[in-house]
């Protein structure tokens, strides 16, 4: 099948019943989109002894945005921090909703590997007793994916580039099945083609299927229909029914990520802001090269990246990023921002619960904040995938490289003037219709030339319908989970 191929029935009712056979033996009962979409709601609370770092099938009904801060219990609403005005310098209201409290890997990431491997394990696409999981990532999809097939009784395996942060390799070494389950590809986080290579090398054994998120569409909607009701819960809370959902920011990734901000401009009408790296500035410039925003991908258009719907690129330099991560995470750059800022003890520890792309997202809220002349009724609504926890290492290599291991109240100085007070709108691009139109046409080259998608596939997304038909899926995949459900008794 390809990406196209949306199933909306049970597409091998044989592979379906082994599926079944494994759930009933795993005693592993499914969660539907729509229960993972609010599970306040649904009332699908998990029992607060499970630990949400295990392999424990409970543990399925916590990949949603909606665990408190201790991701024991459920909260009415996803955590999220607001920023002061003291660290963004803008008057606009910048909020960023925490990954971090997502089960087992720390990372929102692991929502779209339990949909992308659901609905395969529902239509009868995936046989648990025989398929092996295939994950390309740059990190924390792959590390999502691994926990899901674990509890799902199958073997995961991660693709990810060598370059990526230590944290996410000693992660998949205690989960994984067997060492060879990890297979490290050349490069860093801009190195996607060489992911890509490698899976078509591992898809040439029939017993290995891959769950590619750049091009698998479960991913678009899962972010769309949950990520976006829980980002719009968020925006309602902060803002007590007052001001605007002026822009939604996320950097591109696979680009699952910003499929809720399709949603959010239904709903609001907020402009949709892409983000990626200046020095791998794919969408603003045709550009490539490599960068360290650990995350976010780049040197190509996702296949489930909705382009025409986009309103700005924004880029960003992970010279800011990896010195920003030390500022807000070593004991001298905080108490400039104690001391200097006067930024609270609250707001303070709160930064540990941004990861490097969050920091990315950040940067580019601010500098969109300026270009769009933003104000106090204005809010900015972004995330931070994941928290600082993943990346002490990368933090450890910018303190020797940056600051030769000693960083002080200069130091911390230094990196806020250049990197937060000093945000600019440099490479801020607003797209009009020709703008879009050029970034769509760069996909071309990777899905049509590289990956075999046929040309009337890639162009049927210059339509909007195309994305809004998708969520039409939703309702169909819930009934599939619960016959599934109901059939090996765990319903």
């Amino acid at each position: 099948m390809t990406p196209f191929e949306l199933p909306a029935s049970v597409m091998d009712r044989t592979v379906r019943d082994r599926a079944v056979a494994r759930l009933r033996e795993t005693g592993v009962r499914l969660p539907t989109f729509e229960e993972i979409s609010d599970p306040v709601a649904a009332s699908t609370g998990v029992g607060p002894t499970v630990d949400p770092d295990s392999p424990n099938a409970a543990n399925l009904h916590r990949v949603h945005w909606f665990n408190a801060a201790d991701r024991r219990h459920l909260a009415e609403v996803p955590g999220y921090i607001e920023l002061p005005r003291a660290l963004t310098g803008v008057p606009a209201r910048i909020v960023v909703v925490l990954g971090e409290r997502f089960p087992m890997i720390g990372a929102h990431k692991v929502l779209p590997a339990y949909a992308c491997l659901a609905v395969r394990l529902v239509t009868g696409l995936f046989d648990p007793t025989r398929h092996k999981a295939v994950w390309p990532s740059t990190g924390n999809y792959c590390r999502g994916g691994v926990a899901i097939s674990r509890i799902l009784g199958c073997r995961g395996i991660a693709v990810l580039p060598e370059g990526m942060s230590a944290e996410r390799f000693e992660w998949l070494s205690r989960w994984v099945a067997d060492p060879s389950d990890v297979v490290r590809t050349p490069g860093s986080e801009s190195n996607v083609k060489e992911i890509y290579d490698t899976c078509a090398e591992l898809a040439r054994h029939p017993d290995n299927d891959i769950l590619n998120q750049f091009s698998e569409f479960p991913n678009y909607v899962v972010h769309r229909v949950c990520t976006g009701r829980a980002l719009a819960k968020v925006f309602e809370h902060a803002s007590g029914g007052r001001g605007r959902l002026a822009a939604f920011v996320s950097s591109t990734g696979s680009a699952g990520t910003l499929a809720a901000g399709d949603h959010l401009k239904a709903t609001y009408g907020t402009k949709i802001v892409a983000v990626e790296p200046t020095e791998c500035p794919t969408m603003l410039y045709n550009g490539y090269g490599v960068h360290n925003i650990q995350g976010i991908g780049d040197k190509h258009i996702p296949l489930i990246q909705n382009v025409m719907n986009s309103d700005l690129v924004v880029g960003v330099s992970d010279a800011s990023t990896d010195t920003l991560n030390v500022l807000f995470n070593t004991a001298e750059g905080r108490a400039f921002l104690a001391e200097r800022k006067g930024l609270s003890d609250e707001e303070i520890r709160a930064l540990g619960s941004i990861g490097i792309s969050g920091i990315c997202n950040i940067l580019a809220a601010i500098k969109t904040a300026k270009r769009l002349d933003l104000t106090e009724e204005d809010v900015i609504v972004t995330v931070a995938t994941d928290g600082a926890a993943m990346y002490g290492s990368e933090r450890d290599k910018a303190l020797e490289r940056d600051f030769g291991n000693r960083f002080d109240q200069v130091s911390a100085a230094e990196v806020f003037g250049r990197a937060l007070a000093g945000v600019g709108e440099d490479h801020v691009l607003e797209l009009g219709h020709h703008d879009r139109r050029r970034i769509f046409n760069l996909g071309y080259f990777t899905w049509v030339e590289q990956q075999g998608i046929a040309l009337a596939d890639f162009d049927r997304r210059l339509d909007q319908r195309f994305w809004d038909d998708l969520c039409a899926l939703v309702p169909v995949w819930d009934e599939l989970i619960e016959s599934v459900n109901r059939d090996a008794g765990t319903a």
